[in-house]
């Protein structure tokens, strides 16, 4: 009989990539409901109303942008597989997306009244700069090729993250905040691994074009980074000027669009390296998750992975 529907099979992989994948993504599981969120209260009404206004407003953005690749990014990607397990992986990253843009909500729910949720959500609606980027990488995902798709997703993922990143793990290096940038080094360390793979899959491709192809997609992947950039620099400043980090943010959002760029096989646009970036920001990304004591109540099988900053190696992925 003609096969009309085909059953994966783990045990013939075609790309050990997948396989590694999987199992990374697989091992580092968590879900939010088990970071102890209000144990930062303390902290949180301590900051001033300027610090709370930012906090808000930088969760409400990494929100959106969740929101973004959990609904439309990943089922951009779906349509070029090259793999059955690749799909596998993909619903995986997508699940994980919609625990990452619910994470904010949690972290909402503990610090902030129904109003200033209401109010944090009106802003992100509303807000030029992050309905321009979306708008940017969502019209891709529509209407882009499976190459162009790959990188509007590894720019989304190891860039435009980090202008909200750097406000909890700021807070974490001046002991503030602890839970909540316990729930950002989770998060931190998901989209390492999604930009890789989703990188790699990019490289795998874009290795099959010939040299005039390559030179124009590399252009137009460029031009992106730069108009992706201008729009980011905009917003950093519109959140940032107030409590006078705008220029630090600027050097960490740098370093890590040539960390997409490396992702994608690429060289680095920027001038700017980890020694460039705060280093309570690098020591942030790098150190290990808390390991807090409520994980025993799920049994011992249940435990945090390390939240590791990526090397510069990690970004070739097998290539």
């Amino acid at each position: 009989m003609e096969t009309y529907y085909k059953a994966i099979n783990w045990n013939a992989i075609e790309d050990v990539i997948d396989k590694s994948t999987w199992e990374k993504l697989t091992e580092q599981f968590w879900l939010d409901t088990r970071i102890p969120l209000s144990n930062d209260l303390d902290d949180w009404r301590k900051l001033t109303a300027e610090e709370k206004d930012l906090v808000g407003k930088v969760f409400g953005g990494l929100t959106l942008l969740d929101t973004l690749q959990s609904e439309t990014g990943v089922q951009a990607l779906r349509n070029d597989i090259r793999t059955p397990h690749e799909e596998a992986v993909y619903n995986n990253i997508q699940f994980m997306e919609s625990v990452h843009a619910k994470s904010y909500s949690s972290i909402f729910s503990t610090l902030n009244t129904k109003s200033e949720i209401e109010d944090i959500f009106g802003w992100t609606n509303s807000n030029e700069y992050l309905q321009r980027k979306a708008k940017i990488i969502n019209e891709i995902y529509e209407t882009g090729t499976p190459l162009e798709k790959k990188v509007a997703s590894v720019f989304l993922e190891t860039f435009l993250f980090y202008s909200g990143f750097f406000t909890p793990l700021y807070y974490l290096g001046n002991n503030k905040l602890a839970n909540v940038a316990e729930i950002i080094k989770l998060i931190i360390r998901d989209e390492s691994v999604h930009g890789t793979y989703i990188g790699y899959k990019f490289q795998l491709g874009f290795n099959e074009l010939s040299e005039e192809e390559q030179d124009k997609l590399r252009d137009w992947m460029y031009d992106l980074l730069y108009q992706l950039y201008e729009n980011e620099e905009g917003y950093t400043r519109s959140l940032y000027d107030a409590v006078g980090w705008t220029e630090e943010v600027l050097t960490f959002l740098r370093y890590n669009a040539n960390k997409a760029l490396m992702n994608l096989g690429q060289d680095p646009l920027f001038p700017d390296s980890a020694d460039d970036v705060n280093p309570i920001i690098m020591n942030g990304i790098s150190t290990g998750t808390s390991n807090h004591d409520f994980f025993s109540q799920v049994g011992n099988g249940y435990l945090l992975g390390e939240v590791e900053a990526m090397q510069d190696d990690d970004y070739l992925y097998g290539l």
